[in-house]
């Protein structure tokens, strides 16, 4: 199954001009519901860009799901400046939801946040009513990870929507036992995905595509 690209813009709340990936089967999906999956790019400030989540988006899109990848504020060819927590890039989130919910017209969103990503994608699970799932890559809950991120915790914490956590067990961020403690606070539907002997970066680079592919997939199926 082949699959198509378009770059679009889309202007945020607060005037800033995001550069947006739309990956499209070739085909039409005989799936019973019609989810878009937009994925949530790493840490801009360490050089993340939307760039990174090529290969996994290439490959939901050859599941039959149509993808979304965009450039946050200050990275690529999106304007505005980065910031530091993250919390400025939620409002990009949610506009590339409201893009999506309008031109789209999807039965539902799953959002899926890497690294840094996955805490601003956190906190933007409840902020549209069209987000039906989250997943995380590597979600950052260690001791130093807190100091910029903890805020965003309660969100997704306390989020009733269907949630995934996949993470290497060698993460240099969180541990397992970090990850565990964190979990058990969290209400809804929630599952771990861990991959033994991985460590945060490895996860995050396209060796392992195909198997964040297959685990977002399959989460998404049984939705």
């Amino acid at each position: 199954m082949g699959t198509s690209v378009e770059s679009q813009t889309v202007e945020t709340g607060d005037g800033v001009k995001l550069h947006v990936r739309l990956f499209r089967p070739s085909s039409s999906s005989d799936r019973a519901r019609n989810l878009v999956v937009i994925l949530v790019h790493p840490f801009t400030v360490l050089g993340g860009c939307q760039a990174l989540l090529k290969g996994i988006a290439l490959g939901l899109a050859g599941r039959g799901h149509v993808a979304v990848t965009f450039d946050m504020r200050g990275a690529g060819r999106s304007s505005g400046r980065a910031s530091l927590t993250g919390f400025a890039e939620v409002r990009d989130v949610v506009a590339v939801c409201d893009w999506v919910a309008e031109s789209l017209s999807p039965d539902g969103i799953v959002l899926v946040g890497s690294s840094a990503g996955a805490p601003i994608a956190g906190s933007s699970v409840d902020k549209v009513d069209q987000v039906v799932a989250y997943v995380s890559l590597g979600y950052p809950f260690g001791f130093m990870s807190s100091i910029l991120f903890g805020r965003h915790y309660p969100a997704i914490l306390k989020s009733q929507k269907p949630k995934l956590f996949i993470m290497g067990t060698r993460d240099g961020f969180t541990s397992v036992k970090q990850l565990e403690n964190k979990l058990r606070s969290a209400e809804g539907r929630v599952e771990t995905r861990l991959l033994e002997g991985v460590s945060h970066f490895q996860m995050e680079g396209p060796e392992y595509d195909a198997r964040m592919t297959d685990l977002i997939s399959e989460f998404i199926e049984s939705l």
